[in-house]
């Protein structure tokens, strides 16, 4: 029998499955609302991550168990969510205005990285959050020409700070805005850290849930920089599905972890190859490899992006899949992966402690 109680309401308000994120409501950290008025129930649901993109889907899905499980005549549901910080507390200071920083790795060059993170800004942004990106791949700046910014120049309005720039809605900062693009970068180590250092704390970031930390490939100076003096809430780790990719990117991974930067997952890039003409898809760099790196590490697999010429021409113009075509099957591929990484950080303890541990470099006999 039916039972019209608050109670019964949110039992079954917890019991609803998450569009693509296979976990319940209830699961997934939600806090429920629920009020009653003669025979009509109204409830708030409010997501620890942005969800834009499913909101209409989740609350027409719960009003319908809500009903069912009470046969109330009425339901009325509204979704939001509230992004709370969950960078580690302690010896690290935290940066002005931001809630999560977010880093984007790669063990290797070459496996779209920093295409990776450009889209996953443009889609937590589209989810609902207010969202920057910190280009911290010193040797290899690429966002300035992603993001339709090259050539551009950042101000200072007090001499102090640096304004970021802005691009379809997100906030930008990049060593790529000091230097041409033709011009390398010589630099040492100790420069490397004080311009990573410099940029990121002397930018004037605005009030974001997420800044997305663009990292060079590799374990380096830019990687220890940030571990060292930047509360990261969490790493995501791009691979492509080839050993050779996966190997190098476990390297990655596991140093993130011995620094105590907490993973929240792996991307594979690259999976398979749509032909645009004949429809056949193949997998030219194998199966696999991102779901195996996944699984040894004990992490989640965040999902697995095609090798499509479309991302390459959008990004190339300054204008990449998400911003492009945000209702797009590309976009929401994206999307999909940007809520499944909001969702595992929302996941993370707020109170989490971080503690940069002692290298000791071991002197060979």
């Amino acid at each position: 029998m039916s039972e019209l109680t608050v109670p019964a309401a949110e039992r079954a308000a917890a019991r609803v499955a998450v569009p693509a994120l296979g976990c319940s409501l209830g699961d997934s950290g939600a806090a429920v609302e629920t009020s009653i008025s003669g025979n009509s129930i109204t409830i708030r649901v409010t997501l620890a991550f942005p969800a834009a993109g499913i909101r209409e889907t989740l609350e027409r899905e719960v009003a319908a168990a809500v009903r069912t499980a009470t046969d109330a005549a009425r339901v009325a549901v509204e979704v939001g969510w509230s992004i709370v910080p969950r960078a580690p507390q302690g010896q690290l200071a935290p940066l002005p205005g931001v809630k999560n920083i977010i880093a984007i790795a790669s063990g290797k060059g070459g496996v779209g990285k920093s295409t990776t993170a450009v889209n996953l800004a443009l889609a937590l942004a589209r989810e609902g959050a207010r969202v920057g990106v910190l280009d911290a791949d010193v040797y290899g700046p690429s966002q300035p020409r992603m993001l339709g910014l090259a050539g551009a120049e950042p101000e200072s309005l007090d001499g102090k700070h640096i304004e970021p720039l802005k691009a379809h809605g997100l906030e930008v900062m990049s060593v790529g805005f000091m230097v041409g693009e033709a011009t390398p970068l010589i630099w040492r180590g100790p420069m490397v850290t004080q311009a990573v250092t410099q940029i990121t704390f002397e930018t004037r970031w605005g009030d974001l849930d997420y800044l997305i930390a663009d990292l060079p490939p590799g374990t380096g100076d830019t990687q220890l920089t940030l571990s060292q003096k930047v509360p990261l809430a969490g790493v995501v780790i791009v691979t492509t599905p080839q050993q050779v990719a996966t190997s190098v990117a476990r390297r990655g991974l596991e140093m993130f972890t011995k620094v105590g930067v907490a993973v929240l997952g792996v991307v594979e890039n690259m999976s398979t190859f749509l032909c645009p003409k004949c429809g056949h898809e193949e997998a030219l760099f194998g199966e696999g490899g991102g779901a195996e790196l996944a699984a040894a590490c004990g992490v989640p697999l965040l999902g697995q992006l095609p090798l499509n010429g479309a991302i390459r021409a959008q990004t190339d113009v300054g204008c990449p899949p998400v911003a492009a075509d945000p209702e797009g099957a590309l976009a929401l591929r994206y999307r999909e992966i940007a809520r499944r990484v909001a969702l595992e950080l929302s996941r993370r303890p707020k109170d989490q402690k971080h503690k940069f541990p002692k290298i000791v470099v071991e002197k060979q006999k």
